[in-house]
């Protein structure tokens, strides 16, 4: 049975919590199981927050991530808090311009990628940078199709927005080829 525990965190506000929502429909939309938790700090907006999704050929009996195969860190405070969740073998993505110190000495692999950057530069709102980093873990993990993940984000995200979050996807698709390249 393939089992594959994702865990994205940054800080409220990033879009964390809906980010782990498309990806868990996406999974669905895959014809696998899928389930999405999340907690938030006690600050709200700006404070700590992650959001795990587990996605499996077969039923799902335990929701929670306890042994990260994919962590996406979108703030330092967020890798720095989770980090000990990624096994050796595990994959790392972080946002290069938001997370600084990585921990060295680590059998991971690691993916530093501009997604809010370029979130600002393309869409000119980092709002889409949830959207361009589930474009980058599709890239490069396969873990969900592309076309999964843009009927996912077509049915999740508010309808006046649609087009430009399928923009900010098509931005993570691209990312993610130009680092595997």
């Amino acid at each position: 049975m393939a089992r594959h525990e994702v865990r994205i965190a940054g800080f409220g506000g990033q879009g964390v919590v809906l980010s782990g929502i498309v990806l868990g429909t996406a999974a669905i939309y895959g014809n696998k199981y899928s389930t999405q938790v999340q907690s938030y700090g006690p600050e709200a907006r700006g404070g700590a927050c992650k959001t795990d999704v587990v996605i499996a050929d077969e039923e799902i009996s335990f929701p929670m991530v306890t042994s990260a195969d994919f962590f996406v860190a979108l703030s330092q405070e967020a890798l720095d808090r989770y980090i000990t969740d990624l096994p050796d073998g595990g994959t790392l993505i972080v946002d290069e311009d938001l997370v600084k110190t990585i921990p060295e000495g680590r059998d991971i692999k690691i993916y530093k990628l501009p997604m809010t950057r370029s979130a600002d530069k393309k869409l000119k709102n980092r709002m889409f940078t949830n959207i361009v980093m589930l474009g980058v873990l599709t890239g490069l993990t396969g873990i969900v199709s592309k076309e999964e993940m843009k009927k996912a984000v077509k049915n999740t995200v508010p309808r006046a927005t649609i087009e430009r979050n399928l923009e900010a996807l098509e931005e993570g698709f691209t990312l993610s080829e130009r680092i595997k390249s």
